[in-house]
Order: structure tokens, then sequence, then C-alpha cells
């Protein structure tokens, strides 16, 4: 995982609320083994027609948010399903933060896992956020080291996080670099278990 502590960026506003796991990354395009190459299918069926054209008025699809990496949404985000293929579409595609005012559990523990911030704001905020991304591109700083959220109009919004999941997202540690981590103790006791 790639570290992460200031973002700064153009947010996208996506002002929905129930956005589900097969909104996100529809079954369809499940098949892949790998982690990789999801964010093409990033809300297929919102960005594209039957056709396969692109929708127009779809925030996605507006060049104006096209290096976006700061995801803004409403309530309930990432509900629906437990498919961990939603995270990686949406990292995949380019997003490092999502804000919304409540995640689904699931969703939430594996944006942790796969290198994605989830930050929960009040609705009241994200409503001010959302407003403001939807008149004109509105640009924020994310610093998780300081657990806050700054518009470019220097309104500050503060975030509170788990101190664990903090320190792996600060550091790029997954649950494996974490094991590697007791790599000395885990060879200690190896050798002492072939011993016997």
């Amino acid at each position: 995982m790639e570290p992460i502590n200031i973002v700064n960026s153009v947010i996208t506003p996506l002002d929905r609320k129930n956005v589900d796991t097969d909104q996100i990354i529809s079954k369809e395009f499940l098949k892949r083994i790998e982690r990789t190459g999801f964010g093409q299918y990033l809300f297929y069926h919102w960005r594209f027609d039957a056709q396969g054209n692109e929708i127009q008025d779809f925030v996605l699809n507006k060049p104006e948010f096209k290096d976006s990496k700061i995801l803004v949404a409403q309530d309930n985000f990432g509900c629906g399903s437990s498919r961990e293929h939603a995270p990686w579409a949406i990292l995949d595609y380019g997003f490092n933060v999502v804000i919304a005012p409540s995640f689904a559990d699931i969703f939430h523990n594996n944006c942790f896992k796969n290198g994605i911030l989830p930050i929960k704001l009040t609705e009241a905020e994200c409503d001010d956020i959302l407003a403001k991304g939807l008149a004109k591109p509105y640009t924020m700083e994310v610093n998780l080291a300081e657990q806050t959220v700054t518009g470019e109009d220097g309104k500050v919004y503060r975030f509170t996080i788990d101190p664990y999941y903090k320190e792996t997202l600060l550091n790029g540690w997954d649950e494996i670099a974490l094991t590697f981590k007791y790599e000395d103790h885990i060879a200690a006791y190896e050798a002492q278990r072939v011993a016997y």
C-alpha cells in the first residue's frame, strides 16, 4: 500500500445517498482475479448508457473532476454486499479519500485495508462541501496527521480516526506488512520449534 498523509485535490461531489457496492462495481465486472483494472468499471451504469457511451451529466464524466482524488458523498456509502472489489475500483480509479456522513461497516473496514482513507463528517458538513463542489470545482486538502480537511476557502473540518488505522495508512502498511514487522520473532519461534 502507498502511504497517505496529505491529499490535495479538487473534490468529486457525488450527491447521492445509499450508494451500494453493486453501484460502485457491478457484478458483471467481478470476474477478474487481480486487484487492478477495476477503476474503468467504477459506477459503470451511472457513467455509461446501454451502448457504452458516456452519460455527459454524470459527475465522473465531467472534465473538471478527471484527476480528482477525493470523493464526497452522502449517508450510508458502501452499503449492500461486502465485496472488496468496491474499494479496489475506487482506488484503481484514482480516489485516495472518500468523505461521507456514514459508511457501511464492512466497506469502511475494507477501505482501510486497501489504502483508502474514509472520513466521516457530519451530514451538515458534507452538505456544505457538496454544495461548494457542485457550484464550481472546489479544492480541498486532507491532512491525515492533523485529522483535518481544509477547503480552498479556508474552512476547516475535523475528523476522528482509530489510531491503529491512522498509523497503518500513514505508513502504508497492510496486514502482511504488519506481520513482517515481527519477522525476527517469527524466525526465532520457527527455529526453536524446529529444534524440538
